[in-house]
């Protein structure tokens, strides 16, 4: 009996409700996988056996680890959805196919140079503080506009949109709010500030709520709890 079966009935049900919800808010949305207590055999799964190829890594040290212990990387595409540090950047900037916690300006020059050494452009998300929490990633709302238009004069730095870690809420209606002021900010800096065409990216919503942030504009959802609990043996 394949011990990773038990991914394919939790893949199939996060899908049939990501597809519920586009059907609803009428587009797509990128389901990456979050690898964080994961290992690269679970990895190898989901993209071998059930086809995803967006996974996202919170730590360098472990996206390195999966990176060599990986079988094939043809086709996976690595996010970084975590805190990431500027000394770390020079580790993953071959790598990642988009960062999604770009907090600071110093980062985004660190990123700056890194790309550049390998000619890439790495594509970004800026991460939005939305609880204005203490001693949480992310710029607070108010400084979001200063940052990305000081992102414009880094060639290698391409802003795609934004991404929210909504502060901890009792029950998950309560996130709505923080996914909906994410959105309302984004598309206010994006279009009145920036002045861009078409829109950006929302990176919103992990397990237990991403529904409600693809109703409140999510076009990337985390996953990883979800997808990989195991059931417990009273489940079967």
């Amino acid at each position: 009996m394949n011990p990773l079966a038990y991914m394919d009935r939790a893949y199939g049900t996060i899908r049939e409700k990501i597809r519920a919800a586009e059907e609803k808010a009428n587009r797509s949305v990128l389901m990456v996988a979050a690898v964080k207590y994961t290992d690269a055999a679970h990895i190898n799964y989901l993209h071998r056996q059930l086809g995803v190829c967006d996974v996202g890594e919170n730590r360098v040290q472990q996206l390195l680890e999966h990176w060599d212990a990986l079988e094939d990387r043809g086709g996976l595409r690595f996010h970084f959805i975590g805190k990431l540090q500027t000394n770390k950047v020079k580790y993953i900037a071959d790598k990642v196919a988009m960062i999604h916690s770009l907090d600071s300006l110093r980062l985004a020059e660190e990123i700056e140079r890194q790309a550049a050494k390998h000619g890439r452009v790495i594509d970004v998300l800026v991460e939005i503080n939305s609880g204005n929490e203490e001693n949480k990633s992310g710029v607070r709302r108010e400084e979001a506009e200063a940052l990305c238009l000081a992102l414009q004069a880094l060639p290698h730095v391409n802003l795609r949109g934004f991404m929210t870690m909504a502060p901890k809420c009792e029950k998950n209606e309560d996130y709505r709010k923080y996914f909906r002021e994410t959105f309302d900010l984004g598309i206010d800096i994006w279009e009145k500030k920036l002045h861009n065409i078409g829109r950006p990216v929302f990176s919103m919503g992990m397990s237990g709520n991403f529904e409600i942030a693809i109703e409140e504009g999510a076009d990337i959802v985390r996953i990883g709890r979800a997808l990989f609990a195991e059931p417990s043996a009273e489940e079967g």
